[in-house]
């Protein structure tokens, strides 16, 4: 081969390498994903839902351990809508000890008495019997003071079991705020936070994503099985209970909490927690950049 022909050659592979390595970091830095799966068998559409993203392994690892964070902030039975399902709840624990995880923490720092959310929520019920899961009474001394350096929050106590968790999956029921209008995985990070939380509202958007922006949630799922449509987020009339039959989930906090908008009619740039996360390069909020599938 003449020395010219073998620089040509030389020169169109580097371009189709470099191309193809083009190619590859555009399909690694591809749109946003969020399954939706529908049924009513809720076990089986959590498990559906994460499938769809490529399956629990994907997040989960041998010997991992894993914080499922449900909203257990109520004293209300599941028919309600103010907490997470729990079948919902016990699907994603099975999940993770499916995939090798030495122990699943569930815990929430709920706004009424602990004891009656766990039990009421029926999650202390769902989760009995599943070794090395264990539904946890968050400690006081076990809240660590971290620096933030947010836009709104620069220090707050935040849950340690929390900090430390190889995975961390967040799973809020979608509902009607009060304060927010919806309140979905951003704001269920309250969760984790000690102190007065009710300082955070004087500027609650842009405390959301200092707290989300320190602890990242690996996987989001959120319950849609049935929704509270208003006098949330402690509701207590079935009659602002819709049942959807449905589980959302995505690796991006913001356009999980995007498309969960649209299940109450609303847009994502209604809801300002959603478009202050967006803001802060926290994820996707666009739906026409956001590959949907459906489980």
């Amino acid at each position: 081969m003449k020395r010219r022909e073998f620089l040509r050659l030389a020169a169109a592979s580097l371009m189709i390498g470099g191309l193809a390595g083009r190619l590859n970091n555009l399909f690694a830095a591809g749109p946003s994903i969020v399954s939706v799966a529908e049924g009513n068998d809720y076990s089986e559409i959590t498990k559906k839902a994460i499938a769809a993203l490529g399956g629990i392994q994907k997040f989960v690892k041998p010997g991992n351990v894993v914080v499922v964070k449900p909203n257990l902030g109520w004293d209300r039975k599941p028919e309600f809508a103010a907490t997470t399902h729990p079948l919902v709840v016990r699907a994603i624990a099975e999940e993770c000890l499916k995939a090798g995880a030495r122990k699943v923490k569930v815990f929430d720092n709920p706004c009424n008495d602990p004891r009656r959310c766990y039990e009421n929520s029926g999650v202390q019920g769902a989760l009995k019997g599943l070794q090395n899961v264990e539904l946890k009474y968050m400690e006081n001394e076990r809240y660590k003071n971290v620096k933030l350096n947010g836009v709104f929050l620069k220090e707050w106590q935040l849950y340690d079991e929390a900090l430390s968790a190889d995975v961390f999956i967040n799973v809020p029921v979608a509902k009607h705020h009060g304060l927010t209008r919806l309140t979905l995985a951003l704001k269920n990070m309250m969760g984790i936070m000690g102190g007065n939380r009710g300082y955070i509202h004087r500027a609650i958007d842009d405390a959301l994503a200092d707290v989300n922006t320190v602890v990242k949630s690996h996987l989001v799922v959120i319950d849609a099985t049935r929704v509270l449509l208003t006098h949330g987020p402690q509701g207590g009339n079935l009659k602002d209970v819709r049942i959807l039959n449905k589980v959302v989930a995505s690796r991006d906090i913001v356009a999980a909490d995007a498309y969960a908008t649209t299940l109450f009619g609303l847009h994502p740039e209604n809801i300002t927690t959603t478009v202050t996360a967006f803001k802060r390069g926290m994820g996707e909020m666009n739906l026409s950049k956001i590959r949907i599938v459906r489980a």
